[in-house]
């Protein structure tokens, strides 16, 4: 796949893909003004990266992300992330399938970006047969992180090719400052901005997710259909998976967008995380083609293993306990957690099978 596929070929998909059209000229602040109309995604789970107190558009205590908003206008994606980036050079990792092919399962030889920053999510070594893995029907195409810290806090990003067979284009796309400078790299039309300002949305473990949907500041990018190799001639669903990961690219947070079953636990090694095993999709569908219908919820295979760790232990059993009566330990799809959901992670303690 070529990074530089035809911007002709993307503006012609504009007719077919209004499903979600901006308000209004969207400019990259990251502030939600009323441009983006209708949410794919809002978090269900308090965070485990620090509640986000500072009130400030530049330094701030914690990382969330409380809900996803998408447009797409003039050829361009935008997506939209109310939430918060901790200022300590925490990873906001955004994945996104737009065409054939992609990695279901991460690689670790894709393009070095952000300090090998990709290939830390991916394969150890060839062959070993771990790396992140998505959802069934979800396979990367295009990687964005962005990232934030030092005195004054400063914004960074880099973009790069997913392939299937590994390789492609990698890059720094430059550096902002939150709240007031995007970045805005014009060698791949991309733009991203900070504003950590949100004191609202899920607060920390053991709190609320009340406030998810109205939080309207956060992390903003627009990135150019072309450049994800959004092809008219082979039209494809879009579909975006978003999370916060560490310093290091090497511990996940409970923090994904779009959706999340998986409790309220950080994920911790991404290299173990198979989000396949979860309950429902963890990502959301920004374009629907009527031609090609987005994979229907697949049933996990493991649905007693709350925190995808591979194992039904005492983790597990103490998600169903702590949410007796609600729909956080349900493991039959009946949203109530009760006693049947305490004999299917009894009988089928142990490794996964």
């Amino acid at each position: 796949m070529n990074i530089q596929v035809s911007l002709v070929a993307a503006l012609s998909l504009v007719p077919s893909i209004l499903a979600f059209p901006a308000a209004s000229q969207i400019v990259v602040d990251g502030t939600n003004s009323g441009e983006f109309l209708t949410p794919l995604a809002i978090q269900t789970s308090t965070t485990g990266f620090g509640d986000a107190l500072n009130g400030t558009p530049d330094v701030c205590s914690g990382s969330e992300l409380d809900n996803c908003f998408a447009a797409i206008d003039g050829g361009m994606l935008y997506l939209f992330f109310g939430g918060n980036l901790e200022s300590n050079f925490n990873k906001f990792e955004l994945f996104i399938d737009s065409g054939i092919g992609g990695q279901n399962s991460v690689r670790g030889d894709n393009a070095d970006v952000d300090f090998n920053g990709l290939n830390r999510l991916g394969e150890s070594a060839a062959g070993v047969g771990d790396g992140l893995k998505f959802d069934e029907c979800f396979s990367a195409n295009f990687y964005l992180t962005v990232t934030c810290g030092a005195t004054p806090t400063a914004l960074y990003a880099n973009i790069a090719q997913v392939l299937t067979d590994g390789g492609g284009i990698g890059a720094y796309i430059g550096s902002g400052a939150p709240g007031t400078v995007a970045i805005d790299n014009v060698k791949y039309g991309v733009k991203v901005a900070l504003n950590n300002s949100n004191v609202l949305g899920v607060t920390g473990d053991g709190g609320t997710t009340d406030g998810a949907a109205t939080v309207a500041t956060g992390i903003e990018v627009a990135i150019p259909l072309s450049l994800m190799g959004y092809d008219a001639a082979t039209q494809q669903n879009i579909k975006v998976c978003a999370m916060i990961n560490g310093g290091g690219h090497d511990y996940l947070s409970n923090q994904i967008l779009g959706g999340l079953a998986l409790g309220t636990t950080n994920l911790g090694e991404p290299r173990a995380v198979n989000l396949a095993l979860a309950a429902g999709n963890q990502y959301a569908v920004v374009v629907v083609d009527a031609d090609e219908p987005d994979c229907p919820v697949v049933p996990p295979s493991c649905p007693a293993d709350f925190n995808a760790d591979g194992t039904i232990d005492g983790a597990d059993l103490a998600t169903v306990l702590s949410g007796w009566g609600t729909a956080s330990g349900d493991t039959n799809g009946d949203l109530i957690t009760d006693g049947a959901d305490l004999a299917a992670v009894l009988s089928a303690w142990g490794p996964c099978v």
